[in-house]
């Protein structure tokens, strides 16, 4: 059986992208990447901070090039910021150099998951529900477009979404194979 390729994990906030990131790669045993948490350790600084300093268009020149440089590596499960996809650049990259999966989930469970994350300048002083909803209605397009699959996170716990990925990334890899 060929190794898997490169997974990367797409989707707004609060679908689990980080959680069932690192438990893929490490039932793959490959590393696992953060674009955020990447772009922290680059800049030194939280993000929270290059959104007040350069506002979202310097964050997202930052995010493009991380993740240029991470969809470069090979035989990793990399979990992308929310906005990534706003990038032609990186949606080219991550289509271009492996398997794309758009982790869905429902603005309520979004809203659940985020409810006490002070880490998130797009949800800071306004009405979460609606701006969730906003970055929604213009992100999901984007996420359709991107990727390759498909795979919810609500009401299922991350071992069972990790499961999914690795049953749907083998099938797409060889259509033929029928499910073990």
């Amino acid at each position: 059986m060929q190794a898997l390729p490169n997974i990367f994990l797409i989707g707004p906030m609060g679908t689990g992208k980080s959680t069932i990131g690192r438990l893929l790669a490490a039932e793959l045993r490959r590393p696992f990447h953060d674009s955020d948490h990447e772009i922290e350790h680059r800049c030194g600084c939280g993000i929270p901070w290059i959104f007040d300093v350069e506002g979202e268009s310097g964050f997202r020149v930052r995010e493009a090039e991380v993740i240029d440089r991470l969809t470069s590596l090979e035989e990793i499960v990399l979990a992308t910021g929310g906005g990534a996809v706003t990038s032609s650049t990186s949606r080219q990259y991550l289509r271009e150099r492996g398997v794309v999966v758009y982790l869905s989930t429902t603005l309520e469970q979004q809203l659940r998951r985020t409810a006490r994350d002070r880490n998130r300048p797009l949800l800071q002083g306004t009405d979460r529900r609606e701006r969730l909803r906003q970055l929604m209605a213009e992100r999901e397009p984007l996420y359709l477009s991107t990727a390759d699959l498909v795979v919810s996170t609500d009401r299922r716990s991350p071992r069972a979404v990790v499961r999914e990925i690795k049953r749907r990334v083998r099938r797409l890899q060889n259509p033929l194979e029928q499910d073990a």
